[in-house]
């Protein structure tokens, strides 16, 4: 797909970082509209293919969030670089300007907690994107994102429909936790003491998407991730 070196050299965000719990930050409003409107076209032509979305096996049953994979395609519990649960295709490799996002979106946060000696923002090069499409009857119950051998910081932005995101702590899927509306083109990073933190989404809030954004319905997520692994 044609690579757009602008995109995220430029100066982002709305409100400013809220944080919500140590190594937790939201930044509503950091996506402007041409660049959520260029994100969920970025969408449509993944979903193109090699591989489509797919609503992924967790336990036996179906997810109602269907997921487009890019860089390494994440299966339950695991990563590999073909949809062996799919098709067998291998997923389209991740482009250079997600990771320009990513490390935009970390030093927009002010983010100074190192996971791993050594490293800081210059250094974060996320592998993989899970691009998630939520339906207005999706839902993703609590889990924690542990499939990686990286604990480097997770970068979510959204596109379309806003949601409501349940945060919560490291111990378990129960209290405590907090619910907070993310909006499209809102920012969400968490790392650090928050790395591994049960979250889901309860809720899509119907007719929220801005005119502009380039989802009339239903919301576009999309999540950048180091694996940590090779090959």
């Amino acid at each position: 797909m044609p690579e757009t070196p602008a995109l995220f050299d430029a100066d982002f965000g709305g409100d400013g970082p809220r944080e919500i719990v140590p190594g937790a930050v939201h930044v509503p409003g950091w996506l402007d509209l041409p660049a959520q409107r260029w994100v969920a076209e970025q969408f449509r032509s993944w979903s193109a293919g090699p591989v489509p979305p797919r609503g992924a096996m967790v336990r036996g049953h179906e997810m109602s969030v269907r997921t487009v994979c890019l860089g390494w395609h994440w299966q339950p519990y695991r990563y590999t670089r073909e949809a062996t649960d799919v098709n067998g295709h291998r997923v389209l490799d991740m482009p250079d300007w997600m990771v320009r996002m990513g490390r935009r979106a970390l030093a927009d946060v002010a983010w100074s907690t190192p996971w791993e000696a050594g490293r800081d923002v210059a250094d974060y090069t996320p592998d993989t994107a899970l691009a998630n499409f939520y339906d207005e009857n999706a839902r993703m119950g609590m889990h924690q994102d542990k499939d990686e051998k990286s604990l480097a910081p997770v970068v979510s932005v959204s596109v379309g429909e806003a949601c409501t995101f349940r945060f919560g702590n490291t111990g378990n899927r129960n209290r405590p936790y907090q619910d907070l509306t993310l909006a499209s083109g809102d920012l969400f990073v968490f790392g650090g003491p928050a790395r591994l933190a049960y979250h889901g989404v309860t809720r899509i809030l119907p007719d929220t998407a801005p005119a502009g954004c380039g989802v009339a319905d239903g919301r576009i997520n999309i999540t950048l991730r180091e694996t940590g692994l090779d090959g």
